[in-house]
């Protein structure tokens, strides 16, 4: 992945002093993913001798500190000693909102390329998720999605055509599926039902996605339903697990 236009650290605003009452290395770890929030991708900091000199702190406690945001993906190393701010994966959060409408929402550009788009008899697996009957015709739909013109995922998935008839007709390198949806059939998505795993990509997906076929991706595989239980939509995706993080929240029920 090319790495972001390295911009130099002389005007970054840094506190002048730690506070006493709290842990030294958590507060330089809080400045300095301030830092790769607040100053973009591509961003040198400061050496460790400078943090260690400015804080009066050891450089193997600024070192082990680095080293943690490193692995985090927060800041990465090139040219010997030098650190620079990352490029912060695309998160999706609320995994109801399109692909569209949330890498918009995280002020980057998103693009589609349709590898597959056809109308077919839904097999008896495809049926049962869709809960329709074995032979009814189905729209598959798969498609290569795009960062800031980096590949992300591949995303496949299938809809019943009886249920959205002409769902086939769109052009979907530009239109949004879940927009769509509501737009043009009156379906909201209200709940999911996904499975998150991790495997090897097949080398024809690692080739769309530009990696190598031995780095691990993120497998998405589930199925959309709307307020009445209907199922929108089942599907099985494929990202970048370099590029992606999937979030979630659980709550006790009472």
């Amino acid at each position: 992945m090319p790495r972001p236009k390295h911009v130099p650290a002389d005007d970054l605003v840094l506190p002048d002093a730690l506070a006493p009452d709290r842990p030294k290395g958590d507060q330089l770890r809080e400045i300095l993913e301030n830092i790769a929030t607040d100053a973009g991708p591509g961003r040198l900091i400061p050496s460790e001798r400078f943090f260690a000199e400015h804080y009066q702190i050891s450089r193997s406690t600024v070192r082990l500190v680095i080293n943690r945001l490193v692995a985090d993906g927060l800041l990465y190393r090139q040219h010997g000693n030098a650190t620079f701010t990352a490029e912060r994966p695309p998160r999706q959060i609320d995994m109801l909102t399109s692909f569209t409408e949330d890498i918009r929402s995280r002020g980057a550009v998103p693009g589609t390329k349709v590898l597959l788009a056809l109308v077919e008899s839904a097999g008896a697996q495809i049926a049962g998720r869709l809960n329709i009957p074995p032979g009814a015709p189905v729209f598959r739909l798969e498609r290569l999605r795009f960062v800031d013109d980096e590949p992300l995922a591949l995303e496949r998935t299938n809809l019943s055509l009886d249920l959205f008839p002409g769902i086939d007709e769109y052009d979907w390198a530009a239109q949004s599926l879940h927009k769509t949806l509501e737009e043009r059939f009156g379906v909201v998505p209200e709940w999911n039902d996904t499975a998150i795993s991790a495997e090897l990509p097949q080398s024809q997906d690692a080739a769309l996605l530009e990696i190598e076929p031995s780095q691990p991706c993120l497998v998405l595989s589930g199925t959309l339903h709307a307020s009445d239980g209907r199922v929108i939509e089942a599907g099985r995706s494929l990202y970048r697990a370099d590029r992606y993080t999937v979030f979630t929240t659980a709550r006790r029920s009472r």
